[in-house]
């Protein structure tokens, strides 16, 4: 809805007293998603209160997509873009990619736009997340379970890609992430267990019987954490290698299966 100059600059002063940073922006997408003057307000008091702005307007915006964003599923974070290319520059039409604990989809979203004739397949436990993506990707693509526990047996030795931005916070840590996230994202999207790693030591042990000769598994971690994901591929014995994000933040840690499987894990280097 159109909003008058005045009406605007109230609706900035409210959203920026709420401690919204980039105040102006998220008022003009907060009147764009209302239709009526109750219907902004109630959007309005419900940003105030700490709803994600992506979950309330029904959408966030990743690597240029426009993607579906449900109450409770965890919100596509700018950092993951760095994941996202880097998997796609690894994919050629016809490779099989795999984004576990995928969320919206927004990782295998990426992806697809960029290389429009890959196999891919998403997973994540959370129901929520599962519809979430199915309106994001091909429904039939989207598969509900544990890590790779749902996907054709079929695909073992055959994957190309896998791409996961399962959770890494400690269980500790938590509380202390901000509101946004720790009283509207399901903890499953969140909670890493006790050093943050628990998910994601799973998805990179489990890597190298899904992935084919030459093949990579792509995860993001903090950069406390790096060491420990370091050697969480190493000990799968794969080559590993780091890229990062200065400016969003991101970190991802790739591990490549040996194309000679009697290649020996001691000699990998990052």
């Amino acid at each position: 809805m159109d909003l008058a100059a005045a009406e605007l600059d109230r609706l900035v002063r409210r959203l920026r007293a709420a401690g919204c940073v980039f105040a102006e922006d998220e008022a003009a997408l907060l009147a764009e998603a209302a239709t009526t003057p109750d219907q902004l307000e109630g959007l309005v008091v419900r940003r105030e209160a700490g709803e994600p702005l992506e979950q309330l307007v029904g959408w966030a915006e990743f690597c240029g997509l426009r993607l579906a964003v449900a109450p409770g599923v965890f919100v596509p974070r700018q950092r993951t873009a760095l994941l996202a290319r880097e998997a796609s520059a690894l994919v050629a039409p016809g490779d099989v990619v795999l984004d576990l604990g995928c969320g919206t989809g927004a990782i295998a979203a990426a992806v697809l736009a960029r290389v429009p004739g890959a196999e891919l397949y998403a997973v994540d436990v959370d129901p929520a997340a599962v519809a979430c993506a199915r309106r994001n990707l091909p429904p039939d693509r989207v598969l509900e379970g544990d890590l790779y526990e749902p996907l054709p047996p079929g695909l073992r030795g055959r994957v190309a890609v896998i791409a996961a931005n399962a959770p890494y916070v400690p269980t500790d840590a938590v509380a202390l992430m901000p509101r946004e996230a720790r009283d509207h994202e399901h903890r499953v999207a969140l909670d890493g267990g006790a050093d943050g790693l628990v998910v994601q030591r799973r998805v990179i042990a489990a890597a190298p019987a899904w992935l084919r000769p030459g093949g990579h598994a792509l995860v993001e971690t903090g950069r406390t954490q790096l060491d420990a994901t370091t050697a969480a591929f190493r000990d799968a014995g794969m080559e590993v290698s780091v890229s990062s994000d200065d400016e969003s933040g991101g970190l991802v840690v790739r591990g490549s299966k040996y194309p000679n499987s009697g290649m020996a894990a001691g000699s990998a280097s990052s």
